[in-house]
């Protein structure tokens, strides 16, 4: 059996894993068109902190390609998919067979079409290493950074290059902070704490162009910078299922195998849209936890086996400047706000069901609130009461803390 693998972040590697668990023998080629070997991508901004290193970056130890016994070819990219020769083409004209295929290509930085953006000298995306360390090489105590979009990407950039700049400005058309995982009063509260680290925001508006250094917002208001980061957004690369007749959605659409609507083609991690379990909706959901996991998945069905991946929800985990925040799930139904001044909690539940949550500061036993909307834990079973104020397993029958704890089944 040969198994080619199209990408080398967490998905590749949960893939190569769950195969080799397997098929012990069976050929393994990892195509990856970055050079490196694989890392973690959410640590770049720490690398720009000073927090962690390259090496310290490593998603596996540098002997990982050598023990399972992989063919990893970095600065390879894969141009074309052809499943009725169940091959790939690469972007020097060589061509790669295969018996199964995985495309864990991950998403691509969304730059949008700005008027005179050809004319800054200094810009960058930032969803790579390579992007962190072409930063790293414009900035210095002098440098006055605008950064475009005041979501996840844009904020940790900010955090990472604030030790280092003279000034950060972030624009966002949103009109809040983290709009795509925060409500009004969890991003004011946000914002305010940003502010107090002395980032600067304009919300609720856009560069309408670009003139050298000079950025001109739609608003009329100028902005002076040396140095621009575009993190708008990302789009999931979902190129070559879709010209290889594959179907695809905003993302790669998967079943809950992890495989495409091609035959011997598996897809997962950040290029796929799969089902929240919670809501029974399709959406993307760009994580790394999920990334590996469906990558685990569809590594094991390559091999052989039968294995499923179906408990899929949307959840971010981040820290800004010291501060903890997590969510999870959808925001509808009724609300409960704990806000004592240092800490903020907003649970959200409708038809005996948690639907999804916002925890800010103290995150402490979060996942209790996670396995609640996972499973979709009726309301009426639990001391909701006592949830709301605090996350405590005794809020759970016997039998549910047993199985919680890793005892007997229900």
């Amino acid at each position: 059996m040969k198994y080619v693998i199209i990408g080398n972040s967490a998905a590749a590697i949960g893939a190569v894993e769950a195969i080799r668990k397997t098929d012990r023998t069976g050929q393994i080629l990892i195509l990856s068109s970055e050079p490196y070997h694989t890392y973690s991508r959410p640590l770049i901004s720490y690398l720009l902190l000073g927090k962690t290193t390259e090496e310290k970056m490593l998603y596996r130890d540098r002997d990982f390609y050598e023990k399972m016994h992989c063919d990893f070819r970095p600065n390879t990219t894969v141009v074309k998919l052809d499943p009725e020769q169940k091959q790939v083409l690469l972007a020097d004209g060589s061509t790669e067979s295969y018996d199964r295929v995985l495309v864990a290509t991950g998403s691509s930085p969304f730059v949008p079409p700005m008027a005179g953006l050809d004319t800054v000298e200094h810009k960058t995306t930032f969803g790579s290493l390579e992007d962190a360390k072409r930063l790293s090489g414009m900035i210095d105590s002098r440098s006055r950074v605008l950064i475009i979009g005041a979501g996840l990407i844009g904020l940790k950039c900010a955090e990472g290059i604030a030790d280092t700049v003279k000034s950060i400005t972030v624009v966002d058309l949103a009109p809040r902070v983290l709009s795509s995982i925060l409500d009004d009063a969890a991003s004011a509260r946000i914002k305010h704490y940003l502010e107090q680290h002395d980032l600067r925001f304009f919300l609720g508006e856009s560069v309408k162009e670009f003139s050298g250094n000079t950025a001109i917002l739609t608003g009329g208001g100028q902005i002076e910078f040396d140095c621009l980061v575009l993190a708008v957004g990302v789009r999931a690369n979902t190129a070559l299922v879709k010209d290889a007749g594959g179907a695809v959605g905003r993302g790669i659409t998967v079943d809950d195998h992890m495989r495409t609507s091609l035959p011997e083609v598996y897809a997962a991690g950040d290029c796929t849209e799969s089902m929240d379990c919670a809501e029974q909706q399709i959406k993307i959901m760009a994580l790394l936890p999920n990334a590996y996991m469906q990558g685990a998945c569809a590594g094991a069905n390559m091999a052989g086996q039968e294995a499923v991946f179906d408990t899929a929800i949307p959840m971010n985990s981040i820290g800004l400047f010291g501060l903890h925040m997590m969510t999870a799930g959808s925001y509808h139904g009724e609300t409960f706000v704990q806000d004592d001044g240092t800490g903020f909690k907003e649970l959200f539940y409708e038809n005996d069901r948690l639907c999804g949550y916002i925890l800010i500061g103290d995150i402490h036993r979060a996942g209790i609130y996670t396995a609640m909307i996972r499973n979709r834990t009726p309301l009426r079973s639990v001391d909701f009461d006592l949830l709301c104020r605090e996350p405590e397993l005794m809020a759970f029958s016997q039998a549910d803390r047993k199985v919680m704890l890793g005892g007997r089944e229900k």
